[in-house]
């Protein structure tokens, strides 16, 4: 390649999606020390928004706003911009590269929002440089970065398993978008804390382990063979308790199991929680009937009638689950509200 660089890239711009985990069972303890997970879960129109655009000067920089992203030397945004040039080797074209990161999704919730961060520093800082993706192990750069991050290059549902390195993708939903629920109390849980626990004595009976892992491969297996979005809505209640981190989450921030008894009450739904939490969701026909469920948790939180823990307001979150092409069933973005305690 010849000419300048810096005059020859132009600013790249990725959108990275939350992921909710429908199902999560931790079916072992690996050699390495990480456990090993089955877990289906889906990408949100709810996103973060990152562009790179090049720099003078040889240092990457990172300007966040929105969501606390932590402290700039630990974000995993340039984590991923500096495994991406010493994947490719540093050269004149790996120019510097100044990262704009806007975060839409809460932090530390169970969302994935750091490690989307980093899928999509990753795949724009190539795309950036214009280098040749297809002689890089992608996903293995993405797995030393953590083990969320494969998930989001498979770019929508998907089945994953290890320590989350293995990512088989899933067909979209047939049918119109499910809505999605979101409520994220103002607590931070740290996923390695929630695995002390788990591992310390916040695990699941066996029975109800056992119950989820079945219920993950069987929810696998339907959306292989073709699941619709209303049948997904038809087995909310049973994925809804088809977590095995649940009781360990409460340990980390008590709190959450009686917020998600209380929803349930409000809303007339099944609650799950998503990941390590403290995120809590529930399923809808649509948007739109998302959307006038959000209104009433913040209705019924304003009002003093939904407690909600935390030292910071809450988010309540109205989105939607997306497909391989980035929609399913002409979904649109998610409309986010931060609510004052």
């Amino acid at each position: 390649m010849t000419g300048d660089p810096l005059q020859r890239l132009t600013p790249i711009v990725r959108l990275a999606p939350a992921k909710l985990n429908l199902t999560l069972a931790v079916v072992g303890r690996r050699a390495d020390g990480f456990h090993e997970l089955h877990s289906v879960a889906v990408p949100l129109a709810l996103a973060d928004r990152l562009s790179l655009a090049p720099v003078a000067g040889g240092t990457d920089t990172l300007h966040a706003s929105g969501h606390d992203a932590g402290p700039t030397e630990t974000n995993l945004v340039l984590r991923a911009i500096a495994a991406a040039r010493a994947a490719i080797g540093r050269g004149a074209d790996t120019v510097a590269l100044a990262a704009r990161l806007e975060k839409r999704i809460p932090v530390s919730a169970g969302l994935g929002g750091g490690s989307s961060d980093a899928a999509a520093a990753l795949d724009a800082a190539l795309d950036a440089w214009r280098a040749d993706a297809t002689l890089l192990d992608k996903v293995a750069i993405a797995a030393r970065l953590g083990s969320d991050v494969p998930f989001f290059l498979a770019g929508g549902p998907a089945l994953i398993e290890g320590r989350g390195e293995r990512v088989t993708a899933l067909p979209r939903l047939d049918g119109p978008a499910p809505g999605v629920l979101l409520v994220t109390p103002g607590v931070a849980v740290s996923t390695a804390a929630t695995f002390l626990a788990f591992a310390g004595g916040g695990a699941a009976s066996p029975a109800a382990a056992g119950a989820t892992r079945l219920t993950s491969a069987h929810l696998a297996g339907e959306w292989r063979a073709g699941l619709g979005s209303a049948d997904l809505l038809t087995r909310a209640g049973v994925l809804a308790v088809a977590n095995d981190l649940a009781a360990a989450t409460e340990l980390i921030a008590p709190g959450v199991v009686a917020l998600r008894r209380a929803l349930t009450r409000l809303i007339g739904r099944p609650v799950g929680q998503s990941g390590s939490g403290p995120s809590l969701w529930a399923l809808y026909p649509s948007q739109d009937e998302a959307e006038a469920a959000a209104e009433a948790v913040r209705v019924a939180h304003a009002d003093g009638r939904l407690a909600i823990p935390g030292s910071r307001p809450p988010s309540i979150v109205a989105t939607t689950i997306v497909g391989r092409d980035g929609t399913a069933g002409g979904s649109r973005p998610a409309r986010e509200e931060a609510v004052e305690p």
